[in-house]
């Protein structure tokens, strides 16, 4: 467990570098099967008007580009929020085997509220995992890690 938090503050600090370049602040990273950091990747949305460019999603299309599924079943995706369903697909799509998140998709809404850049679905990654054909595992919350991830978005939304 000390090393999923210590992945997931990674996550933070990429979602805040993602806050100082302009874009929402969300961060993510993928480990292959010995646990070793991959991809890393921060949020592009805003600055590269990419409507995909959540970074989960981002980093899955890298690590599709990269490895093949067979090898990507063995890896972990890490997130400082729960995965949305365009990034639950984007993992389901890539035959990621694991997922790792800070806070869940309700607690963001809390969060973000109504805001347009960021109009949250209340719909858990697992429920969308259900509606699949094969098993991903899925860890979250880490409430250990819950006030860092927060701090990210203070002032944010």
């Amino acid at each position: 467990m000390n090393n999923h938090l210590q992945l997931l503050e990674r996550c933070v600090e990429l979602s805040k570098q993602a806050r100082k370049n302009g874009n929402t602040p969300f961060g993510a990273l993928i480990t292959g099967p010995s646990g070793e950091v991959i991809i890393e990747q921060e949020n592009i949305e805003i600055t590269e008007s990419n409507c995909a460019g959540h970074a989960e999603t981002q980093a899955m299309i890298q690590a599709s580009k990269k490895y093949d599924k067979q090898f990507l079943n063995k890896c972990t995706l890490y997130s400082t929020a729960e995965p949305c369903a365009m990034c639950a697909g984007s993992a389901y799509w890539g035959n990621i085997g694991k997922i790792v998140y800070g806070i869940t998709e309700k607690r963001l809404l809390e969060l973000t509220g109504n805001n347009v850049q960021n109009p949250t679905f209340d719909l858990p990654c697992r429920e969308v995992f259900a509606r699949g054909q094969k098993k991903i595992e899925v860890l979250g919350p880490f409430p250990e890690i819950e006030e860092l991830v927060i701090e990210a978005h203070k002032g944010f939304w």
